[in-house]
């Protein structure tokens, strides 16, 4: 077994408390082993707002994790910044990039099974030179792999969506709609939920872009001249892939058994689902990389940080889906 690499987030935040939080309940939750990538100090003082008194154990290389994991939470490397919850800084900013730096390495070079990552402020990196839109950006460059096959999954107990498009304008999304973006996402899906999810013959249902999903053309083209071309070349492939499907329909509970995972035209498309039906338990998995990485589906959420009222569940559900991701894998 290879412990699961923590990357801590902007310590402001609330992974500190979370992940302070996930170690604690680590034997109810039947958590793989795990460690985090620097900031001991901020993480013992998260605990201590939520009433834990946590115990580290300075470890110097990923392998002793699975030695002192039972009774301390293990912490690889010495760089801390002073608690400041609720009030990011520069220097807070630097302490998350380097620790993200280093868990994803870890995780590329096999020292970690994966890499699970906690919340950052992208802007506030964006002022210390980090030039990715996002983690999932940032790992995919890592990994020496092409952003449109590194792909964002939604997961959480009654769904599962990935949004196509995913940081832009809703007005720049028509134009990125096409058939080549579909079929590439849609085949790094199926592949992944065989490899990772267990996913014999993964169903992929395909949302329209528009209204009713275009309605034979009167309310756009899009589903005539990519999306339904997309489909039948994926179907023509072997794929069990369905659609173009109206997105006001598909997430109803009658509906949602018969997929998988539904591949979105757009951001809010997907996570307004995800978010309406499993908000404290979404995971942010990347779906293409020859490393396993999750995240919790939340942000930093500064406003309440420290104040005792954070809810945990996310994290430790990415933490649970790394680990069994991991262990179909062998890593």
């Amino acid at each position: 077994m290879t412990p699961l690499a923590v990357s801590l987030g902007d310590p402001a935040g609330i992974a500190p408390e979370c992940i302070a939080l996930a170690w604690a309940r680590r034997i109810e939750e039947r958590l793989a082993p795990f460690f985090v990538v620097g900031g001991a100090g901020v993480l013992k003082a998260a605990a201590a707002t939520r009433g834990i008194d946590l115990p580290i154990a300075a470890i110097a290389a990923p392998a002793e994790a699975l030695g002192v994991f039972g009774d301390s939470l293990p912490v690889l490397g010495e760089e801390d910044t002073p608690p400041g919850f609720g009030a990011p800084d520069r220097e807070g900013a630097r302490l998350a990039l380097h620790s993200l730096e280093r868990a994803t390495a870890l995780a590329r070079d096999g020292l970690a099974g994966a890499v699970v990552t906690g919340p950052i402020a992208k802007a506030r990196l964006a002022q210390i030179g980090f030039a990715q839109p996002g983690q999932t950006e940032y790992v995919a460059d890592a990994c020496g792999v092409p952003h449109e096959r590194a792909v964002m999954m939604l997961a959480g107990p009654s769904l599962r969506t990935v949004p196509l498009t995913v940081h832009v304008a809703l007005s720049q999304v028509p134009a990125l709609v096409t058939h080549d973006l579909i079929v590439t996402k849609a085949l790094v899906i199926a592949a992944a939920l065989r490899r990772d999810f267990g996913l014999d013959r993964p169903r992929i249902a395909i949302t329209g872009l528009n209204p009713h999903a275009g309605e034979d053309g009167r309310m756009g083209q899009e589903e005539i001249e990519a999306i339904a071309p997309a489909i039948a070349e994926l179907q023509a492939q072997g794929l069990a892939v369905t659609g173009p499907h109206p997105a006001d329909a598909l997430f109803a509970a009658s509906q949602r058994a018969s997929f998988d995972v539904a591949l979105c035209m757009y951001h809010d498309q997907a996570l307004i689902p995800i978010k309406t039906l499993d908000f404290d338990l979404g995971v942010n998995v990347t779906l293409g990389l020859p490393i396993v990485r999750t995240s919790p589906d939340h942000g930093t959420a500064f406003a309440i940080a420290g104040k005792s009222v954070a809810s945990a569940s996310a994290m430790i559900a990415a933490l649970r889906m790394a680990g069994e991701c991991a262990a179909r894998r062998g890593t």
